[in-house]
C-alpha cells in the first residue's frame, strides 16, 4: 500500500455507517436509471461545467460477485445487507485471529481507509454495464500469452533493475487513477478544471494530471505512445466525449494492450453527481468490448499531494535485498 502523506478524511464509526446506509436503502424494489434531463450551470465560454472536487469512492464492485449470477440489480432490502456485510469485511480495525499473518496484513488500520459507504443509487450490482452479465469478458488467447510472457520474465528477472518491478510500485501510474478511472481504497479524489480549448482532471491518486485538448486537433502519430494514452475531447450536448487512443502497454488495464481503444463519457446528472462512463475497445486482448459507469459525488476536498514512499525510498531496499539474496545463492553453490 502506498504511504498517504496528506490529512486523512476522518470517516465515521462502522455502526453508523451501517445504520445510515441502512436507512437509506429501506424501501424495496430496484431503482431506476438516473434521469439525464438535469441542465448543468456553464462556464463564461458556455461549457457545461463540471469543474470541482468530486470523489468517486463506492462499494459496488467492478465486476458482479459470481453469487448474483443474472442479477442486474440489488432490492434496497439486498443492498442494504450487502453494505452491511462489505463495510463490516472491510473493517481493519478487526482483531479476528489475532496474532495471524492475516492480522499482521492489517497493520494500517481503518482510519487510513476510504473505500466509501454506499453503492450506487440505481442499486446495480456491479460497476459493469455492458456486457449484461456484468462481468469483464474473456482475454483472447494473444492477451493471455502476452500476460503469461510478463509472468515468465519477473519470475526470472524479478528485480534485476527497477524496471523490472511493476510501474505501480515504482510510482509511475497507478490503474485506478487512469484511464479508465477506478476507485480505489483511498485517494478517490480528482479535481476538474476546464478552459475554452482544454478539460484537465487532476487525480488525488500519484497526482497525475490530465490535460484534454478540445480544439479538434487529431491524435499524435501511432508510433508516439504514452503512460495515460493521447486524449482528444469534444462535447455532445451536456457530456463530454473522450476518445484516447496511443498508450505504452506497460500499464495494462485488466490485460488491456497497446492498442487500447478506449471512450470515456462524463454527464453531470444533477447538482452533486457527475457521471463517467467508460467502454473498452481492444479485439486485441478482448473477446469482445465492454463498459462500465461509476457515478462521483461532489467533494469539499482539498486535493492534497500523494506521496509515493515505496517507490521514492522502497526501491532501494528492494533492490538492495535482492542483491543479498544473490550473493547468499552464489556462496551456497559449490566450487567448481
Amino acid at each position: 500500500m502506498k504511504t498517504k502523506f496528506a490529512a486523512i478524511r476522518f470517516v465515521a464509526m462502522i455502526s453508523g455507517m451501517v445504520l445510515a446506509a441502512v436507512f437509506a436503502f429501506s424501501q424495496t424494489g430496484p431503482a431506476k436509471p438516473a434521469a439525464r434531463s438535469y441542465a448543468p450551470p456553464h462556464t463564461p465560454d458556455g461549457q457545461p461545467d463540471f469543474q470541482g472536487i468530486w470523489s468517486n469512492a463506492i462499494l459496488t464492485p467492478l465486476e458482479r460477485p459470481a453469487d448474483l449470477k443474472d442479477k442486474a440489480f440489488f432490492t434496497k432490502e439486498e443492498a442494504a445487507a450487502y453494505v452491511k456485510r462489505t463495510i463490516e469485511q472491510n473493517n481493519k480495525d478487526s482483531r479476528a485471529g489475532a496474532g495471524t499473518e492475516a492480522d499482521v496484513a492489517r497493520a494500517y488500520n481503518d482510519f487510513w481507509w476510504d473505500r466509501g459507504t454506499s453503492i450506487a443509487k440505481t442499486l446495480r450490482t456491479s460497476l459493469i454495464t455492458d456486457p449484461p452479465d456484468g462481468r469483464i469478458p474473456p482475454l483472447t488467447p494473444a492477451a493471455q500469452k502476452r500476460a503469461e510472457q510478463v509472468k515468465e520474465a519477473r519470475r526470472v528477472h524479478p528485480a534485476d533493475g527497477p524496471e523490472d518491478r511493476p510501474v505501480g510500485e515504482r510510482c509511475i501510474l497507478l490503474n485506478s487513477a487512469g484511464p479508465p478511472m477506478m476507485p480505489s481504497a483511498y485517494n478517490n479524489n480528482y479535481q476538474v478544471v476546464q478552459t475554452p480549448q482544454t478539460f484537465v482532471i487532476l487525480n488525488e491518486m500519484v497526482h497525475d494530471a490530465r490535460v484534454i485538448p478540445l480544439d479538434g486537433r487529431p491524435h499524435v502519430p501511432s508510433n508516439i505512445r504514452l503512460w495515460m494514452g493521447d486524449a482528444r475531447g469534444h462535447w455532445e450536448g451536456n457530456t463530454l466525449v473522450v476518445d484516447t487512443t496511443n498508450f505504452t502497454g506497460q500499464a495494462p488495464f485488466r490485460g488491456s494492450g497497446a492498442n487500447l481503444h478506449l471512450t470515456e463519457r462524463f454527464t453531470r446528472i444533477d447538482a452533486e453527481t457527475l457521471l463517467y462512463e467508460f467502454t473498452v475497445d481492444d479485439p486485441e486482448s478482448f473477446t469482445k468490448p465492454w463498459s462500465a459507469a461509476i457515478p462521483s459525488v461532489r467533494t469539499t476536498g482539498p486535493i492534497l499531494e500523494y506521496a509515493c514512499n515505496e517507490g521514492n525510498y522502497g526501491m532501494t531496499g528492494l533492490l538492495s535485498a535482492a542483491r543479498f539474496d544473490e550473493k547468499k545463492a552464489a556462496e551456497k553453490k559449490p566450487a567448481k
